[in-house]
């Protein structure tokens, strides 16, 4: 991890110039875009990168900092997930284990696969922060639950909620299985 220190001047009116000072990593380009906040329903300015920063609009200039990870997802790391992901049929990381989900988004992936009696096993992605870094690299996918199907990413609880609501999940569980 590295700390980024963004200096900026704000002005919603112009262009955004962004002068970054980055110890030990390098950052891809960031990107600048003007976003609502539905909470507040006000306007605000947001500099999006490798984390999302909020950026207040009350000042001219601002410096601000915040941690980034620098390709997280090392050649071990992926060749690692790439054995976990086909060495079983059915692959799902969690926050928490299969027996004690710590989030209702992986409860909730963990009951439906346990309802359709599939055999898949979990990784508990709260136990090591570099798994769960690289792991959204790895499936470009942000979040968790992240649920793979014979090694291929399916995607996270809204999308096997949804796949198991019009039967796609069963169908596509029945295959995995018999193959």
């Amino acid at each position: 991890m590295a700390l980024l220190s963004v200096t900026m001047p704000m002005s919603k009116k112009s262009s955004l110039l962004v002068v970054a000072k980055v110890a030990s990593c390098n950052l891809p380009l960031l990107d600048y875009r003007p976003c609502i906040s539905y909470s507040t329903h006000s306007f605000s300015d947001r500099l999006f990168g490798i984390k999302s920063v909020p950026i207040t609009n009350n000042c001219r200039r601002i410096t601000t900092s915040f941690r980034c990870f620098a390709s997280v997802l090392s050649p071990q790391l992926r060749d690692a997930l790439d054995k976990i992901v086909t060495s079983h049929k059915v692959v799902l990381f969690i926050k928490g284990t299969k027996e004690f989900p710590q989030c209702g988004f992986s409860n909730t992936v963990v009951q439906i696969l346990t309802s359709l009696n599939v055999p898949f096993e979990t990784i508990n992605i709260l136990e090591n922060e570099m798994l769960r870094q690289g792991l959204k690299e790895y499936s470009s996918w942000p979040t968790f639950p992240q649920l793979y199907i014979e090694g291929e990413f399916f995607g996270g609880c809204d999308i096997t909620v949804e796949a198991y609501k019009s039967g796609e999940l069963q169908e596509l569980l029945e295959k995995a299985l018999c193959s």
